[in-house]
This record gives C-alpha cells, structure tokens and sequence, in this order.
C-alpha cells in the first residue's frame, strides 16, 4: 500500500517539476537598439505562426517557445541575415506550418490549384446550365 502511495505521488510530482524554471531567452522581449533592425524583425515575426498556439504570430504569443522564436530572429538580424534567410531556416526546421505566407512546393501545391479547379468546375457548370435554358 505504502509502495502505491509513492507511487501515485511521484506521478503526481513530475508534471511540477517538468515545469520550466529557465528565464527567458534575452531577446525575447528586449528590443534591438538599431530601429531599422527591430522593424525588419517586428516585420517577419508577424508573418511567422507560434506553433504552441497556432492562431497568434510569434510576435503577439506569450508561449515560451514563441519567446526562443522572437530571440532568434532578432540575434540572426543582429548577425546581419536577411529576414526572407531567416524564414527559410525557420521553415526548413519547423516546415511549412511556421510561415503566414506558405510556397509552393510539393506539399502544398493542391492547397493552392484546388481553389482554380473549384471555381473552373463553377464556371463550367453554370455556362452548360445557361446554355440548356437557352435552348428551351
């Protein structure tokens, strides 16, 4: 029974201390000095997708992991890469998922036909239904 209670308790336990006690990254919510720099950092982090929340940018979440994203893009501009580099890299670790504005490759090149085959298949079908109530 004893055994059991220990048991119970350290499962109970490992969810506390998997808690994360790292401070945050320092760039995470501390700007760059160089205005230019910020701005172009400000600009790609709203064009990139927490992937803890998934419906907030890495510039609006709270989420820690949005705090290491903000922190490496602003050390990266600090270095002197160029932002669209910066999303390459983030989207070759993360993939497709992380960028606002998707490419097109091999796995998302339906996402971007399938709206023109839609509306092909609309106008096709219209034009034949106007034609047989012409011909009536």
């Amino acid at each position: 029974m004893r055994a059991l209670l220990i048991l119970v308790a350290a499962i109970f336990a490992v969810p506390v201390v998997a808690q994360q006690t790292l401070p945050p990254a320092p760039y995470a919510y501390r700007q760059l000095d160089d205005p230019a720099q910020e701005e172009a950092a400000v600009k790609l982090m709203h064009a990139l997708r927490c992937l803890k929340c998934q419906s907030q940018s890495i510039a609006d979440s709270d989420a820690p992991m949005a705090g290491d994203m903000r922190h490496q893009v602003r050390t990266r501009i600090l270095a002197g890469e160029e932002p669209e580099d910066i999303r390459a890299w983030l989207v070759e670790r993360y993939g497709d998922y992380v960028s606002y504005e998707p490419t097109m490759s091999s796995t998302t090149w339906p996402l971007f036909v399938m709206p023109l085959m839609l509306v092909l298949v609309a106008v096709i079908i219209l034009w034949r239904r106007l034609r047989l109530r012409k011909s009536q």
